[in-house]
């Protein structure tokens, strides 16, 4: 077992109650904070699933995997709640489930299998493109809710895994150009190929306007200068508490630390995703199983991902497109996808025989 591992996670698990707690702390009397304590204990199900269900099960019913995350997104236009412009969740009882967090690890775990089950035509265009075939339902759907920041993890971790899983990377140019081809469409189609808020965050990050489409990354700008090199404390953020920075208990989470931390704390939690992510990395780099290596590989690229975006984002690196801090943003399904791939990433590393050097 790797335990470094679950210390890391463990600590970006308790940053994160820190962070909601202090959010919450001046104006809704900790209600996102007891809600994701909730949701954490309620993440040990999903963790036990992936961490002891041994992964060559997920491949030997792949196709039943395949089918369930197709169906699972196409409930959300079905039964799905509409709000904030989008349909995106699925209401089961108390919770609000997202299907398109678990479409991520389902697809890493089918696609993986995809690519397990070609090893011997890996370096073929034909399987190149028929694993771009293979995530493109998925792909569409989740786009369609719309979920843009989803839809680019998962083009993600397509990348990521066709690359552990040796596919040339000469394939990839192809892939360049198509994107060439797509961001110009986007500039000139982009009334029907975005939706109005989705083309204001791009807009607002190249306009400042305080007033209009990137007041929230100017205020975000000026919780982080107010907390200069140390911060101004724990539970004493003036940013936090005059509720300046909108949906600042999940995408925007990191403010509550670049204030009350500053420079200092923020360095300190990026010094803990940096652990994390070396343990995470190191299960990857020592798998001897091409479709355990895959996985591993998959679930890298998508946390890795969500965390260089959204902080690039809130600190204006980035345009804002709606990808939540792992373990510290404030929601249920984002906590279970990441406790999921903390317990399959442990369950690989416990199955394989260390290196010896």
């Amino acid at each position: 077992m790797d335990w470094l591992l679950i210390v890391a996670t463990l600590l970006l698990i308790v940053i994160g109650m820190m962070s909601l707690y202090s959010e919450g702390y001046t104006h809704d009397g900790d209600s996102n904070f007891r809600k994701q304590l909730v949701n954490t204990a309620i993440g040990v199900v999903p963790f036990s699933i992936f961490a002891f269900i041994a992964p060559h099960i997920w491949r030997r019913f792949v196709n039943v995997i395949y089918v369930v995350n197709v169906l699972t997104l196409l409930a959300v236009f079905v039964v799905g709640a509409h709000k904030k412009g989008a349909e995106r969740w699925i209401p089961v009882g108390p919770i609000q489930f997202q299907p398109s967090e678990m479409a991520k690890i389902l697809t890493i775990l089918s696609l993986a299998a995809f690519y397990a089950n070609r090893q011997n035509s890996i370096q073929k265009p034909s399987t190149f493109w028929l694993g771009f075939l293979h995530i493109s339902v998925p792909l569409v759907l989740v786009l369609m809710q719309p979920q843009l920041g989803a839809t680019l993890v998962i083009l993600v971790c397509w990348v990521a895994i066709s690359l552990v899983a040796g596919v040339p990377v000469k394939f990839f140019a192809y892939i360049a150009a198509t994107a060439l081809i797509l961001g110009g469409a986007l500039a000139v189609f982009h009334g029907q190929l975005l939706h109005s808020y989705q083309w204001s965050r791009i807009t607002g990050f190249f306009n400042h306007d305080a007033k209009g489409k990137s007041y929230q990354t100017d205020q975000a700008e000026i919780a982080f200068a107010e907390g200069g090199l140390t911060g101004v404390g724990f539970l004493r953020g003036e940013r936090k508490a005059g509720h300046f920075i909108p949906e600042q208990h999940d995408d925007f989470i990191f403010t509550v630390m670049g204030e009350e931390g500053g420079l200092v704390g923020c360095t300190l939690v990026l010094a803990a995703y940096g652990f994390f992510f070396y343990r995470l990395w190191l299960v990857m780099f020592q798998a001897t199983d091409p479709y355990y290596k895959m996985i591993v590989g998959g679930l890298f690229a998508a946390l890795s991902f969500h965390t260089f975006v959204n902080i690039a984002m809130v600190l204006h690196i980035l345009p804002v497109v709606g990808l939540w801090l792992p373990f510290l943003s404030y929601g249920g399904t984002a906590m279970w996808m990441c406790m999921s791939s903390v317990g399959l990433a442990l369950n690989i590393r416990r199955r394989e025989r260390p290196l010896l050097f």
